[in-house]
């Protein structure tokens, strides 16, 4: 019987299973999500429908698992360089700049752009669970931005609008650099949003 979605946890896929997502998300990303059936998947994957089904349960729930786990290495991304700016007593402003300060690192494997992006032009139902992560994402990113702000003595309403002006310069950042294709992207936008927050923290 195939896997209840449920039941599916991506950190303890088996090795097969794991296969199975990295080609899944190769193909996903490159191609497209509607552009890529089960019947691909399992070919290039070296199993049978069957096994993919009784290992994800549904292309929709592979699909999921794949957005969660891009999600979960961007954050883990920040995360590691936040404890390192955190051990080297790094200022406000670097803390707050972090996602851009890893950007380069993560446009190196993001040549089309942002897989969240690209999903969620393929999946306009708010209820489908790859909609939801999307979402997810987005919205993190924006509250991590508004709360190393908040951190770094900048009071509201502006800490709520610089952390959306952020927000609009990192994804923009992807955008010129996979469409647009300027490799000098990424070292731009950090300029523009270290002038944003310079200029929006307390005096010293």
């Amino acid at each position: 019987m195939p896997t209840d979605s449920s039941e599916v946890d991506p950190l303890e896929l088996t090795p097969g299973a794991q296969r199975i997502l990295e080609v899944a998300s190769e193909l996903f990303y490159r191609r497209g999500i509607h552009a890529v059936g089960v019947d691909t998947i399992a070919a290039e994957s070296g199993v049978t429908k069957r096994t993919l089904y009784n290992r994800f349960g549904s292309k929709d729930n592979l699909l999921r698992i794949y957005l969660e786990t891009r999600d979960r290495r961007w954050r883990e991304l920040i995360a590691d360089r936040l404890a390192k700016e955190d051990k080297e007593e790094g200022d406000p402003l670097r803390r707050v700049l972090t996602p851009f300060a890893v950007l380069p690192e993560w446009l190196t494997e993001s040549d089309r752009g942002c897989s969240f992006v690209n999903a969620f032009a393929e999946l306009p139902e708010r209820d489908h669970p790859g909609n939801q992560v999307i979402r997810t994402e987005k919205k993190w990113l924006r509250e991590f931005f508004h709360d190393r702000i908040v951190e770094a003595g900048i009071a509201e309403p502006t800490a709520r609008t610089l952390s959306v002006q952020l927000l609009a310069l990192h994804e923009g950042a992807i955008v010129s650099n996979a469409i647009a294709e300027e490799p000098g992207a990424a070292r731009a936008v950090t300029e523009a949003a270290s002038a944003l927050v310079g200029a929006a923290l307390p005096a010293r």
